[in-house]
């Protein structure tokens, strides 16, 4: 979904500038530049922005603001952690507003929609996940890369649609019939797409892949 500028009141737009500030902020505190430091890194991470910049810029949708596309945020979590992924999610969001896609007083609110639900669930999974499962090859593949992937499409869906039916911008009946059963569709994709390129980068660029450790889920497997 990329919101334009007119379909709420103002007040929900500064709301979300507010609260975007602060986590923008925190993020770029608390980011690991240093990894950014080594060129072919930094190549990745910016190879990523664009990437989904032109993802997001593929939509369909039928009315304002429910336009649907591939995130690929849990991608960006797991070869980048939290911090650099939303850094680079709100770059992306600051792509397909400067193309149009998107409304320029709604950026805040479509960075925290799409970019920081995205990270939050997509991160709170991961670590679920490593606390709970043994730490296994197949099991970083097919959950941490595939399942994750899914659910947290299904989460920005479900968070997106009980805000813009809170917001009165659509009803509830509307959303919860003819909208969110897409996300189910979508997030088979979203688990497919994501799920092969981790499954990519962990067999052929494995540095590319910040979360994932040799010595954690291969040795004396």
């Amino acid at each position: 979904m990329n919101l334009t500028d007119t379909l709420l009141g103002e007040t929900w737009y500064w709301a979300a500038w507010l609260i975007w500030l602060p986590f923008f902020a925190r993020s770029l505190w608390r980011a690991p530049w240093r990894r950014l430091r080594d060129s072919e890194q930094l190549n990745v991470w910016l190879g990523m922005v664009v990437l989904l910049t032109l993802v997001w810029s593929l939509k369909a949708g039928v009315k304002p603001g429910l336009a649907m596309h591939l995130l690929g945020v849990n991608l960006f979590v797991l070869a980048f952690g939290p911090h650099l992924a939303f850094i680079g999610l709100s770059l992306v969001t600051l792509g397909i507003t400067l193309n149009g896609a998107a409304g320029p007083l709604a950026y805040a609110l479509n960075a925290l929609l799409l970019g920081g639900v995205g990270v939050v669930a997509s991160d709170r999974m991961g670590q679920w996940v490593m606390r709970l499962l043994p730490r296994h090859f197949f099991i970083f593949i097919f959950i941490n890369g595939f399942l994750v992937s899914a659910l947290s499409i299904l989460a920005v869906g479900g968070v997106s649609c009980f805000f813009l039916a809170w917001s009165g911008a659509y009803a509830w009946d509307y959303l919860f019939a003819e909208y969110f059963p897409y996300f189910l569709l979508l997030a088979f994709s979203e688990a497919w797409l994501s799920g092969m390129l981790v499954t990519l980068f962990v067999i052929y660029r494995p540095q590319w892949m910040g979360s994932f450790d040799d010595a954690r889920y291969l040795s004396g497997k």
